[in-house]
């Protein structure tokens, strides 16, 4: 099934044309491991693959040019505003759909949630949210082994998103940086889940 309006080269080489070249490495990377991940959990893989492939896509963009997206094309909750880092993620939901020709509900949902993630997350969404995290292009084995043998224990996809959660909340913490509300309701959810 054909989840965009052009073909993987043409995404890859718009890609490789709008995000640096670290950036596109990590793009590849992550787009094999939701591959990866699909395969192990019984998801669609093609479209595991394709999410992460533009679950990135506007990365690169200015801080402004992100900002300008959002204000006059997505509604945007205030509290996902305090954090630079993290408005690529609907604006490449935004342009996933819009330039790539994107329609798949749960794959704009993923690459909308990458990085703050949601409440209630689907197993798609799950795992487009670890293979950013995990990918093996960009990303170091010492702050991945941990995450990557949690998905290998009963209730995997749970006990790595946790995994993930208290290395955000503390590499925040370490950081003098602003928490998102979210991250904490996202996080007391998962323990509570897995702690009861």
């Amino acid at each position: 099934m054909n989840y965009t309006k052009i073909n993987e080269t043409e995404i890859k080489e718009w890609l490789k044309n709008n995000l640096s070249s670290e950036r596109y490495s990590h793009s590849i990377g992550t787009a094999e491991c939701a591959k990866e991940l699909a395969q192990k959990y019984g998801l669609d893989k093609e479209k595991a693959y394709i999410a992460g492939l533009l679950h990135d896509c506007a990365k690169c963009f200015s801080r402004e040019k992100l900002l300008e997206i959002i204000h006059n094309n997505l509604d945007v909750e205030e509290s996902e505003l305090q954090n630079y880092k993290t408005l690529h993620a609907p604006v490449s939901a935004y342009i996933a759909e819009k330039d790539f020709g994107v329609e798949d509900k749960e794959i704009l949902s993923a690459i909308r949630w990458h990085t703050l993630g949601k409440l209630e997350m689907s197993d798609f969404e799950k795992i487009i949210f670890l293979a950013d995290k995990i990918e093996p292009n960009t990303r170091e084995e010492k702050y991945t082994a941990d995450i990557k043998e949690c998905l290998n224990e009963e209730n995997g996809l749970n006990k790595a998103l946790l995994k993930c959660y208290k290395n955000t909340i503390i590499s925040l913490v370490n950081r003098n940086l602003k928490i998102c509300i979210l991250t904490i309701d996202i996080y007391n959810k998962l323990e509570s889940s897995i702690n009861p």
